[in-house]
């Protein structure tokens, strides 16, 4: 586990990011693998019926397996689609098998923009999201864009039960000892890695 306290949040994801782009392919599938093995048969994922996930980038864990079994089980899949004005927002796009995907201008595949086909956040069941860097407490650190945070800050406004779920998916050599949130971070309910799956703020332990 990194320890956070010496290290800027520029510095931070920087290291980060080199840590999860040095795994090699065969650690990337394996971890790939047993992503897919915490999360297809937990409830969370099992009961959703809307789900938004995200293709891999830049050494990200690779959701596309649980991709795969959602479309299996007959769930509507959504990924993110980046607005063209404002170009710091984004959208939840449908997409479906074999649906030709372009890419943005991060160079990140997404479906072609169709207001028709998107989804608002709040009527969402679960969404998958990448992580540069996460903390047993909920805390994310992306990748500075802020999509994710301006999309659900609805969210921030609510308490309790709500939807959508948000669970953030690394590697667990993305893991670090403490991230400050600032008032516009959007926390987790969990986190899940290749070895093993954190609950956010709520109960703060990792499970196996």
């Amino acid at each position: 586990m990194i320890a956070s306290e010496s290290l800027s949040r520029a510095e931070l994801r920087r290291l980060l990011r080199q840590r999860r782009r040095a795994l090699t392919p065969l650690e990337q599938r394996q971890a790939a693998r047993a992503l897919y093995r915490r999360l297809a048969t937990h409830a969370l994922f099992r009961r959703a019926r809307h789900i938004a996930l995200y293709l891999p980038n830049d050494g990200e864990i690779d959701p596309r397996l649980l991709l795969e079994e959602a479309r299996r089980r007959g769930k509507a899949t959504y990924l993110p689609v980046l607005n063209p004005w404002p170009r710091t927002h984004m959208a939840f796009q449908r997409v479906r098998a074999n649906e030709r995907l372009r890419g943005n201008r991060f160079g990140i595949a997404e479906p072609a923009r169709n207001p028709k086909n998107q989804r608002k956040p709040w009527a969402l069941d679960l969404i998958l999201l990448p992580l540069v860097g996460f903390d047993e407490s909920g805390g994310r650190l992306g990748m500075g864009g802020g999509f994710y945070d301006r999309s659900l800050a609805f969210l921030r406004r609510r308490s309790g039960e709500h939807k959508p779920r948000l669970v953030g998916l690394a590697h667990e050599c993305q893991k670090v000892d403490h991230l400050a949130q600032a008032s516009w971070d959007v926390p987790l309910q969990a986190c899940v890695t290749d070895s093993g799956w954190y609950d956010g703020a709520a109960h703060c332990a990792k499970r196996e």
